[in-house]
């Protein structure tokens, strides 16, 4: 009886330290899905977009990985196609940045508008919280061909309910000191700046992964 009732015990003491231990939480996984802008074009690997993102959240305390999605002169459209891919190794939340180069191509606004909602449609059907970066189109396209263009991202974000951020090169675009010689690309030191703009919404995304 003595025995029996130890087992008891014991069985009973296991179930309740059991209990006790907190599940070990899960690496949040965020998709950077754009083009070379968020591949880093010009920049070393380790400088991405991305990759610096990933850095700033670890130390902030958030266990995340981001991974680089971005594929240096991919349209929207391109980066739609790819989605489905992309997301295959299981992912839980998304950044968009695409558009540069249809401004870029003097592609239809309303081209990349059909590919951004193609997207956020997708997400949208998986749960997938998503933080949208806008774009702006060059001045040289005109006015008309501008206001289309830079109007398209807050109306799909409020449409899907999305986060936004206006615009990706805020800050650095135009500056010589943040961008490559081709005046397109953000150096390191412009990726950092970027990082950090962007940082407290990406911090929102991370809070609605987590409910």
């Amino acid at each position: 009886m003595f025995v029996m009732l130890m087992h008891l015990f014991t069985a009973l003491l296991i179930t309740l330290t059991l209990g006790l231990v907190p599940a070990q939480a899960k690496t949040i996984r965020v998709l950077a899905l754009g083009d070379s802008l968020t591949a880093g074009l010009g920049v070393d690997s380790q400088d991405a977009f991305p990759e610096q993102l990933e850095r700033g959240l670890r130390a902030a305390g958030h266990d995340v990985e981001v991974l680089n999605a971005g594929v240096s002169g991919d349209t929207a459209a391109q980066g739609a196609a790819r989605l489905e891919w992309a997301l295959s190794d299981g992912v839980d939340a998304v950044i968009v940045e695409l558009g540069a180069n249809d401004a870029l191509r003097g592609l239809p606004p309303a081209q990349a508008e059909a590919a951004l909602r193609n997207i956020l449609e997708t997400l949208k059907a998986r749960n997938i919280p998503v933080l949208m970066s806008g774009m702006r189109a060059p001045p040289n396209l005109g006015t008309d061909y501008a206001a289309r263009f830079d109007a398209m991202y807050p109306s799909l974000a409020q449409e899907y309910g999305v986060l936004l951020d206006p615009f990706f090169l805020e800050g650095v675009a135009a500056d010589p000191a943040l961008n490559q010689p081709d005046g397109l690309h953000p150096t390191k030191d412009g990726v950092a700046k970027i990082v950090d703009r962007i940082l407290p919404q990406v911090k929102v995304l991370l809070r609605q992964v987590k409910g």
